[in-house]
């Protein structure tokens, strides 16, 4: 199974449609959004854009008084009958995921923020920042992780 993980998209609905574009196409059906959507009406937008696929939602330091987590916890089933359910943690804030890293519990953490793309092993837990949608201070990117091969890709919008 394939997921996309974005964040930071602070109102840039032309850049979330070009990466959602991508995103159905290759038929992924599940977005884990890190947070700073930045108003209900981006958030409700990305929504009805992503119809028929599930995304999920967690609060960012610019998502002023929207009923959101401020994490959420998943586990994800590879499509292939060898694999291993990922116990799966995302939320916005870098300082959070490192402690749900450092807690032993996730196989994967998703996080936002800082914007800039990262990928770091803490123990056995993939700990990533898939980057920023706006395009505020870094190109506009985004992950896609296959739980059935164990490969995460960062996806740069641009070259979509």
């Amino acid at each position: 199974m394939k997921f996309a993980v974005l964040s930071d998209t602070h109102n840039n609905l032309a850049n979330f449609k070009k990466a959602v574009d991508w995103i159905k196409k290759e038929n992924i059906g599940l977005i884990l959004h890190c947070g700073d959507t930045s108003s209900q009406e981006a958030l409700d937008g990305m929504k009805e854009y992503f119809l028929g696929g599930e995304i999920k939602f967690v609060k960012g330091n610019a998502d002023f008084e929207m009923d959101l987590p401020n994490f959420m916890e998943l586990e994800i089933n590879p499509s292939a009958s060898s694999g291993q359910a990922k116990k799966i943690i995302f939320t916005h804030f870098p300082n959070n995921a490192k402690k749900a890293a450092k807690s032993g519990k996730y196989d994967l953490v998703f996080y936002g923020h800082t914007h800039r793309a990262w990928d770091e092993k803490v123990g056995n837990c993939h700990m990533i920042n898939p980057g920023e949608m706006a395009g505020h201070f870094y190109k506009p990117t985004f992950a896609v992780y296959n739980t059935d091969a164990e490969l995460l890709e960062l996806k740069i919008l641009e070259k979509l």
